[in-house]
């Protein structure tokens, strides 16, 4: 047993340590973690925070937390005024002209201009920069010709006019262009970070945001921790001081994590525990403009033959997959765009609108692949389903592995890879078959179909007919004649069998209840801006 005098100098010694711990701060990289404190796990380590480079909704839902542009989205996924207090919308409907609140700041201190915007969002076009993310601002007037070598900076239309005024000139009006200035790659960036460190945006010691919280600390593949930031425009509205994110790819850690009470909530239960977790209260169904599917690169055989891409998806029972390993919610998905995007008459549901541009018939698909020149003298060469870890993507990437051998008896091999090497890898074409996903950056169905348009697509797929398309309905004004011109472009991908789209996404989520004023965007995201516990 501990005797008094002891006791009295653990005592003593606890005092000393708060006593310091008061008067000079935690230190970096140790965040307590008290019962207000919001803690989310998110499903994979963020490849990169910088806005121009970053490409999976997980990065996106850190970057909300952590970036404000001109507008953000409201609790009803519409655009609000953010760093822009109000704008201009010149008759013809190609130049705005937005007016930011006074005395903007970075989370480090420093002053946030306009001037930040026309660097960050010539930095995204720059060709140099290879963002994955610049066939987003192509709506900005030469903007895609910055991209592509055909025009300097200077000819984009952005511009600062002083630190308070940005004038935006687009290639055509643009009914969704609000919505578009929500996204991340519309987010400033401080030039000055940028400059300073390569990989500025992939430690907390050098990122420099200016949202509603900052980055503390981030331990790679460990966690994250936020903390309210004092120099945010809109900080009387954040509620929450700290916010603990951990990392894992595993679908049950996260759950255990939550059910174990080391965490409040987090994506993508386990789907044998949906059942019981919706029995419990627990489980809930966020909004998600988004598809599941297989991409083909079509310069690896077999599937550089649209009809053997076309054979192989046509044996897939979407139907069983989303019943018995997918649910949360989830739509078998029989074409690109999903459900949830308006055609311009403001009534009629686009998906509503178009047909299904995948059927599924065994026979037939033998029948084609026959054609195709396959069978007893030619068989098939080994095919190889590239994925990235977790057990959802497991089970899914094990349905299509025996769908394929059931009807063409195809030698099929399953290879996993954590997410950084699986995403480089699918880009650079070093796969036969991935699957992919893709999640609205804003509620347009343009945002699907361009896709495919992209140079560096991961279906290394290039066709000047479909580009040419595409670019019509950038320039096409709203209406029954854009609306025509995108079926067309969505039946192309069917025609050409670019994917094997799989189903229609949703954001199943576990919570235990104790966040408060929380919400979902239609693109997915959760907004923890005005959250509290």
């Amino acid at each position: 047993m501990m005797d008094k005098r002891n006791l009295l100098k653990l005592m003593v010694l606890a005092l000393g340590v708060s006593v310091l711990l008061f008067v000079f701060g935690y230190p970096r990289g140790v965040q307590p973690i008290d019962e207000h404190t919001i803690r989310y796990v998110i499903e994979q380590e963020p490849s990169t925070l910088d806005p121009a480079k970053s490409t999976t909704s997980p990065e996106a839902t850190v970057q909300l937390q952590l970036f404000d542009g001109l507008v953000r989205l409201n609790d009803e996924s519409e655009p609000e005024a953010a760093l822009a207090k109000n704008w201009d919308i010149s008759d013809d409907g190609r130049e705005y002209t937005f007016h930011l609140r006074p005395n903007l700041k970075w989370s480090n201190g420093e002053p946030l201009t306009a001037y930040d915007f026309e660097y960050a969002w010539k930095r995204v076009l720059d060709p140099e920069v290879h963002a994955d993310n610049a066939y987003m601002l192509y709506v900005l007037e030469n903007g895609e010709a910055f991209n592509t070598g055909k025009a300097a900076a200077e000819d984009v239309g952005v511009k600062a006019i002083d630190e308070d005024t940005l004038v935006v000139t687009l290639e055509n009006p643009t009914a969704y262009f609000l919505k578009l200035l929500a996204s991340h790659s519309y987010y400033p960036v401080s030039k000055k970070a940028v400059e300073a460190h390569e990989n500025w945006a992939a430690n907390a010691e050098t990122i420099v945001s200016n949202g509603p919280y900052r980055l503390f600390s981030w331990k790679h593949n460990g966690e994250m921790d936020f903390i309210k930031n004092p120099n945010y425009w809109d900080a009387e509205s954040v509620k929450t001081e700290k916010m603990n994110w951990p990392i894992s790819e595993s679908q049950s850690t996260r759950l255990t994590l939550v059910e174990g009470g080391e965490a409040d909530m987090t994506v993508e239960p386990p789907v044998a525990d949906q059942k019981r977790l919706e029995e419990a209260g627990l489980l809930h169904i966020g909004p998600m403009l988004g598809n599941y599917y297989y991409v083909f690169n079509v310069k690896a055989e077999p599937f550089t033959d649209p009809d053997v891409r076309k054979a192989f998806s046509m044996v897939i029972n979407r139907a069983n997959i989303v019943n018995n390993i997918v649910r949360g919610g989830k739509e078998p998905a029989y074409a690109f765009v999903p459900y949830g995007m308006l055609e311009s008459n403001g009534r009629e549901d686009f998906r509503e609108a178009g047909s299904y541009l995948v059927y599924e018939d065994v026979e037939q698909a033998k029948e084609i692949l026959k054609k195709a020149g396959y069978g007893k003298n030619r068989p098939l060469p080994q095919i190889t389903i590239l994925y990235n870890t977790s057990e959802l993507h497991k089970a899914i990437a094990e349905a299509i592995q025996d769908a394929w051998i059931n009807a063409f008896g195809a030698d099929v091999r399953l290879q996993n890879q954590e997410t950084k090497v699986f995403l480089a890898d699918r880009e650079a074409g070093k796969y036969q078959v991935a699957r992919a996903s893709w999640v609205a950056d804003y509620s347009d169905p343009q945002n699907f179909l361009e896709v495919f348009s992209a140079e560096d697509n991961d279906g290394q797929y290039h066709s000047d007919e479909y580009n040419e398309l595409i670019a019509r309905i950038r320039t096409t004004p709203n209406g029954a004649a854009r609306d025509a011109l995108m079926h067309e472009a969505e039946k192309m991908i069917f025609d050409e069998s670019l994917v094997m789209p799989l189903y229609f996404t949703t954001q199943p989520y576990v919570t235990n209840g104790t966040i408060q004023n929380y919400f979902w965007t239609t693109l997915g995201l959760v907004d923890f801006k005005k959250a509290y516990k």
